[in-house]
Formats: structure tokens, sequence, C-alpha cells
């Protein structure tokens, strides 16, 4: 801002701040985890137990307490529950994008007042990505996991930075020794946010991080400035931060280690014994998925390593310590028996700050290349244009009794693929005429503005179909709510309801003779009617979950 690009970083910042923030709650808790998570927090926030985490009152070790922590402050301060329980993320992915943004701007030099600067650039390919956005609207630990090992990194990159292993553009001029303050501190960060990594998700933090700077190390041979990393002084914060809440969960708890390093850690990671068994090269589109629509960027950032293996001139690039912070998770979990796409979170910061750089520098140099990077974002455009409407004409949108006919929704999915296409023509003009700082511009407004209007008018619509909230207030002053049930739901459905009813919903019986309302699904409704407890035609089409009055039993 004082160089003059005052309107340029608010225009970043208020991009980055509507993409990991905005309209929090326009939908419900969905799948397994938000909710689960979720109920732990309040609990937590209730009791104040905040030594054990909890679900329906029995010790739950799945993950650690970090989460739970930052959460329960929401739950505490009465904030609406998903604005609470998913405000931790959003924190967590700011600080990231500002952990990326700080890296590019001390190591690689650019115009301040460009929207195509790596210093701006990062951050906003980071926070409007598709893991970005999703990530930092979970009520997961994985954003809080990845920006911890994102700020770790960046601290013992300064680290290093201060020893002369890395010379970025922006910092090559300055060769006078580190003062023995600043290392200090950038030391002390590093062991405190490691230990915040292992409060979050468990020893993967230490794993990620020591595996990146030894594959660094491997390729460099800097093998000194490596086990900087060790330092006394960081090893103290980290076992500061790490240690205390974990030797009192475990004093507490007998089997807490068993359980949660062993089943949780070693058998999730060696066995496929949770059911999320997945072919090695899983990863590989997932990456590239996780940054539309920035993806196109991976081209000129691997052509830029390809140049750095050819000149042999990568011993202090920090693009080198950049990409192995990177890849390493990609090959760590590519190994596992389990594989969820959160896995790899951990390597998206990195990631869209090689791309950022590489972009930058590969516009710079080819007209070509600014055109290809362009295109490459306008196509991204018209692939989720039409994913968007593959996905909308499969809503049953005369059941959620949604504002427009069904016969309009043609209408509406083609005008967005229309949109995207303009979108992409008028990308590639500027980028013929490299002006990649418009490129950039239009293609972060199109995220901003896609997003908004998904929250306001489409996320609230199709609620019901993904998240038990809708069913919970409908039913919330049912005149028998001993007598609701479930049967034969998912497990997503089942944490769900358990949430929003603020207690369990007991599984319906066949051999029960009384009547009740049950919640199920199409299958279960067929037994249902097989077994002669319902006889007639649901009044309320399917919303997610059908409500079956189950008939008492024929006597």
């Amino acid at each position: 801002m004082r160089r003059g690009g005052g309107f340029t970083a608010w225009f970043v910042a208020a991009a980055i701040l509507l993409c990991l923030f905005g309209q929090l709650g326009a939908l419900g808790f969905t799948g397994p985890d938000e909710p689960r998570y979720a109920w732990i927090t309040r609990a937590m926030a209730r009791t104040g137990d905040w030594v054990t985490p909890r679900l329906y009152g029995q010790p739950w070790f799945e993950k650690p307490i970090l989460y739970y922590w930052t959460a329960a402050v929401g739950f505490r301060l009465h904030f609406p529950a998903e604005w609470a329980a998913r405000l931790p993320s959003a924190f967590a992915a700011l600080a990231a994008a500002v952990a990326i943004g700080w890296l590019a701007a001390k190591h690689y030099s650019g115009k301040a007042t460009s929207l195509d600067s790596p210093a701006l650039l990062a951050p906003l390919i980071f926070a409007s990505s598709v893991a970005g956005i999703g990530f930092a609207r979970a009520a997961t630990p994985d954003m809080l996991f990845a920006a911890s090992i994102t700020l770790a990194m960046a601290a013992i990159a300064a680290v290093y930075s201060q020893a002369g292993a890395l010379r970025g553009v922006a910092s090559s001029a300055d060769e006078n020794p580190p003062a023995r303050g600043r290392d200090f501190f950038a030391l002390a960060f590093f062991g405190a946010f490691l230990g915040l990594g292992v409060l979050a998700k468990g020893p993967a933090a230490v794993i990620l991080a020591g595996g990146a700077i030894l594959l660094w190390a491997l390729a460099t041979r800097q093998w000194r400035a490596a086990l900087r990393a060790l330092h006394p002084v960081a090893v103290a914060a980290f076992c500061v931060v790490a240690l205390p809440w974990y030797v009192l969960c475990a004093l507490r708890n007998p089997d807490f280690l068993r359980v949660f390093i062993w089943q949780h850690n070693f058998e999730r990671y060696l066995t496929p014994m949770f059911r999320h068994p997945q072919p090695f090269w899983f990863f590989g589109p997932i990456a590239l998925l996780a940054l539309v629509p920035w993806t196109i960027l991976l081209w000129p950032a691997f052509r830029e390593g390809l140049r750095l293996w050819r000149e042999k001139s990568w011993t202090h690039s920090p693009g080198l310590f950049f990409a192995c912070w990177a890849v390493f998770p990609l090959l760590f979990f590519s190994f596992s028996d389990s594989k969820l796409p959160s896995y790899i979170l951990p390597s998206i910061p990195p990631l869209a700050l090689i791309c950022a750089i590489a972009g930058n520098r590969a516009c710079e140099r080819s007209r070509a290349m600014a055109l290809a990077i362009a295109a490459g974002i306008g196509i991204a455009w018209i692939g989720l244009a039409a994913g968007a409407s593959a996905w909308a004409k499969k809503i049953p949108w005369d059941a959620l009794n949604y504002d427009y006919a069904p016969h309009a929704v043609p209408i509406w999915t083609g005008m967005a693929i229309g949109a995207a296409i303009l979108l992409a023509l008028v990308l590639i003009f500027f980028g013929l005429g490299r002006r990649t700082g418009m490129v950039v511009g239009l293609c972060a407004l199109a995220v901003v503005l896609a997003l908004e209007f998904a929250n306001i008018q489409i996320l609230p619509a199709v609620d019901p179909l993904y998240s038990a909230r809708y069913h919970a207030q409908f039913m919330s002053h049912d005149l028998h709510p001993d007598r609701i049930f479930t049967f034969d739901l998912a497990r997503s459905w089942d944490y769900g309801l358990a949430f929003y009813f603020g207690r369990q919903l007991p599984e319906w019986q066949p051999s029960d003779p009384r009547p009740a309302l049950v919640l199920t699904n199409p299958a279960g409704f067929q037994q249902i009617t097989r077994l002669g407890r319902f006889r007639g035609v649901l009044d309320e089409p399917e919303k997610g979950v059908l409500y079956v009055p189950v008939e008492p039993a024929p006597q």
C-alpha cells in the first residue's frame, strides 16, 4: 500500500475475506464429520471439560483437541452453530493465505501494484481455489492442521533464509549474517506452530514437516542448515505447546494413547480398516481439482522446475524448498492404504505459492504462455459451469418448493454455461494483450460472485437434501418427540439429526408395535411397506430423508 497499490491490495483482501468468511451458515452441517465434531465441541463448551472430547457422553479420541478448543469459543459466545463450528477453519485459512503471501514477498520481487505479483497472487489463488473455499467452510480440523504446517514451514524458511540456505530474488542482495534474536524467534515459532499441528491432527504434522525438510536436504545437500529445525529452542517450543494436553489426557484416560496413536494414526495409515481404500494415483487428480480454477498454473510451475533441473541451479532456490513442502504430503499419503481428499490439504498452500511465482514469471517472459494461462482459466470456468449444470438437473426442485419451476432449470443452466463461455473469451482477450492483472482480477471477481450467488440462492434451497437442519426445525414442535426414530439411514444423517435434535434418535425396530414417525430412505421405506406397517402414499416428497408414519402392528 505504501508503494501505491492500495486499491489492488484492498481488492485482494476483500476477495479473500468473501471467499473464506462469506455466508458460513448457508448450508447446515453435512457428512458424518461436521455434525460429529460440532456435537463434541458443543458438549465441551457446555460441560467445561476442556481435556477429554466426548461424543454422546463417551470419550472420543479420533482427533486431538485444537479444533474443539477453538470452535468451543464460538459456542460459548452463542454464535449460530454453523458459524461457531466453521470460523476456526476460516481463520486458519486466512492465516495460511497471509503466510504464503509473506513468503512470496520475502523471496520474490514483483510489482506491488499488480494483481499478478506473487505476494498478492499466492494468497488469492489459495483462498479462491476449490480446496481453500471448501475446507475453510468445513467444521473439521483439516484447515487448522494445514495452516499450522504452513506457518511452521514459513518460520523455518525464515531461519534458512537468514542462514543463507535460501536466496530468493527479493532477498538475494542481503548477505549480512542474521541477528540471533530474529533467528531465536523464528525457531520458536517453528516449534510452536508444529506443536499446534500436532494438537490439530496428531503426529502427522511432524512427519509432513520433517519429511519435506529431509527431502529438501537430500536434494540440496544442505544438511547443516536442515538440522537447524532440531534446534533446542524449536524443540522446547514444540514441547511446551504440544505435550501438556497429551500428557493430561493420557492421565485421565488410560486408553487414549492406544486408541488415538495406534488406531487413528498407524492403523489408519497402514490398513484399510476405515474403509477408504483408493489407488496409488488417487491424489494426483485430487490435487488438480483442488486448485480449480487456477489449475493451469501448474504447467508453468512444472516448466520452471525443469528449467532449474537443467541449469542445476536449485541448491539455494526457495522454489525447491516450497516444492518439497508441496510434494512430500502427496507422496507420503499416496502410500497409505486409507485415502481421503483432505489428507493432502497441507500441500495446497505451497502449491498455490509455486503457481503464483511460476505463473508470474511465465507471463512476463512469453505472450504465448500468458495467452495459454488465460485460456486454461477460461476452460476451467466452462468446466465448472457444465458440472454445476449437470448437478442442478438432478436436483428435485419441485420437492424443495424452490422459486423456479423445474422447466426453468435448463434455462438457468444454459445461461450459466453461456456466462462461462463469455468470461473465457474475455480472459483470452486480455491474455492476448498480456494483461495478466486483468485476467487474475476477473477470475477472482467471478469466483466471489459465483460463490455469493450459491450462498444466497442455491445452498439454502438444497439444504434439506444434504443437511439435517431443515428436518430438525420442521419437527421441533412434534407432539410426540419420543416416538421419532431413524431407520436404515447413512451415518451422515444419523449424526446430523442427533446434533440438530440435541439427542440421539433411536433406531426403529420392526418389533416395536406402537405407531411412530420414522425418518428413513427409499430402501427403508420399501422394507417398512413390505412389513405391512404403512399403507398408502406419502404426503411429503423426499427431501433428503422420508417421513414415514408407521402404523401400529396388526393384532
